[in-house]
């Protein structure tokens, strides 16, 4: 009976990261849709861009505020024992919040806005490959001929997907690339302290703190509320947020950590470059 129970909880793991794979590609298109500006490029758009400048450092803190609020409001409600955590858990949850959440939402928001979701996704999911080579140096996994070949599939076939080797290729900025570049790293290295933390914090205990610390550092960076809600009384805008706040950051971060639980970070990592098949 024991191969049957890993199997089902390794099919789980992964069923589990398709979701957040999916969720995430929604949330990119609606970041791109808040970036746009009436013109000639909101031209495919179902709904009119909202016809205001957001800043993607705006945007990454009103959807780490408004995630918090859900996080801890669900667990207070249903899960409160979830939220009990000791001192010394402070630390690793305050910088598992700024380098894996608000600096991931950060880059691919930054990256999306100078370029476009599709080439924001090919630059975040180099991931695997940082964490492959981070998990085979550091952490002791074995490395057989299965992990590199599978990170070099996931990474060839997001840079076909996007059109990297079509006749035209696609065009980007040094600014947007070294954004992309760093999305990916923070993107590695969310899964790695995810893969860290399995064993010491329920999922969601580590994303609603998580989150929390993510919410701060943006506040302290912002020099307050000020402009979070100056973007959220649009209603379009608050709409949008809420949905990415659920959609694409509660929902599938929460499903990732889960997964982590289950699958090793390269598998997982790996799994989750689905995601521009998904936005395409």
């Amino acid at each position: 009976m024991a191969q049957p129970l890993v199997s089902g909880r390794r099919a789980e793991g992964y069923a589990l990261v398709l979701l957040a794979a999916t969720c995430w590609a929604g949330g990119g298109l609606i970041a791109k849709w808040l970036f746009t500006v009436p013109g000639p490029a909101s031209a495919g758009w179902p709904f009119p861009p909202l016809g205001i400048e957001v800043d993607p450092l705006v945007l990454s803190a009103a959807r780490a505020v408004v995630s918090t609020a859900i996080a801890f409001g669900y667990l207070l409600l249903r899960r409160r024992p979830l939220l009990a955590i000791r001192g010394r858990d402070v630390p690793f949850l305050a910088v598992f919040g700024v380098l894996g959440l608000a600096m991931v939402h950060f880059a691919y928001f930054k990256t999306i806005s100078l370029t476009g979701v599709a080439t924001a996704i090919l630059l975040e999911y180099l991931a695997p490959v940082v964490v492959l080579a981070v998990s085979v140096t550091f952490l002791r996994e074995r490395l057989t001929w299965s992990l590199p070949s599978a990170v070099a599939l996931s990474v060839g076939g997001c840079a076909l997907m996007v059109g990297v080797f079509g006749e035209q290729g696609i065009t980007i900025s040094r600014e947007g690339l070294y954004w992309g570049l760093a999305s990916a790293v923070f993107f590695a290295g969310y899964s790695l302290m995810g893969r860290y933390a399995a064993g010491r914090f329920a999922p969601w205990t580590l994303l609603a703190y998580g989150l929390a610390a993510a919410s701060l550092f943006w506040l302290v960076v912002l020099g307050g509320p000020g402009r979070i809600v100056t973007l959220l009384v649009d209603w379009r805008a608050f709409a949008a947020v809420l949905v990415l706040s659920v959609v694409s950051t509660v929902v599938p971060f929460g499903a990732f950590l889960k997964a982590l639980h289950l699958i090793e970070a390269t598998q997982a990592s790996v799994t989750s470059t689905v995601e521009p098949v998904i936005a395409g």
